[in-house]
């Protein structure tokens, strides 16, 4: 359901459901949960991108046909499952992009929304639909996106389901960058490439610290004097100094 290639430390994450548009059922959630669980802390991993199979979708939502027989409770507890899959995804120690290929909705725009960043090709579809459902985001939508476009902006955007395309996208802030359609893919890589010449274990601690809420500044002095003793800091300095390239060891 998920295929996995790794070069130069770069890991390839593909969605591999296209007869169903890249749709998110246990399977594929199980998969990338398995992943990024696994490999947390793996300086080897520099960077991930996550994409959906085809040219039509990066992830059309969740699998709907899995959600009609559950209780309250096992909704919410699938809800739950969701949410701390996305969140080993947003607290991985090397920056993960969105490949966004094509419709990233309901669960696949959550998803793209919980990598750090996402690069959208230029026929990418993003929304949040589920109202149309009589339901809300289960994955975090209501929060991540509010986050990135604002209150207003997303409470429209949840409210009425309407899709936004890869230019809106970009206006709103919730994409870093448009691209040809075709090479999400190469655009996102190219961006990790040179993400991984800088020092991982900054990397790590930045990632860290954007993502601490009201603990962010209490963090951010903690791990700055953390990071200014490693050996990647003072190559930095010494390299600044002797104006050079600094090579960076992660540690």
């Amino acid at each position: 359901m998920v295929s996995v290639k790794i070069e130069e430390g770069i890991a390839l994450l593909t969605i591999e459901r296209p007869e169903a548009l890249n749709a998110i059922n246990k399977e594929v959630m199980e998969a990338l949960g398995v992943f990024f669980r696994e490999n947390a802390g793996n300086r080897d991993i520099r960077g991930a991108i996550i994409t959906g199979s085809g040219e039509k979708a990066f992830a059309a939502g969740a699998d709907i046909k899995e959600f009609a027989s559950l209780t309250a409770e096992e909704g919410s507890a699938l809800s739950k499952k969701g949410q701390d899959v996305y969140f080993a995804i947003e607290n991985f120690h090397a920056p993960v992009i969105a490949a966004v290929n094509g419709f990233a909705l309901g669960g696949g725009c959550e998803l793209a929304m919980a990598c750090h960043m996402r690069i959208a090709g230029a026929k990418a579809r993003f929304g949040q639909p589920e109202v149309n459902l009589g339901l809300l985001p289960g994955y975090g939508g209501t929060q991540r996106l509010a986050s990135y476009i604002g209150r207003a902006k997303a409470i429209e955007l949840l409210l009425t389901a309407d899709m936004i395309n890869a230019d809106e996208a970009l206006r709103l802030g919730l994409v870093n960058h448009v691209c040809e359609a075709g090479t999400e893919v190469a655009t996102s890589r190219a961006l990790l490439l040179k993400i991984a010449e800088k020092a991982p274990i900054a990397i790590d601690y930045i990632l860290r610290c954007v993502h601490a809420g009201g603990e962010g500044y209490k963090m951010e002095y903690d791990l700055f004097g953390q990071c200014l003793v490693t050996d990647d800091a003072r190559e930095g300095a010494s390299a600044f100094v002797e104006k050079r390239k600094a090579q960076f060891k992660g540690s």
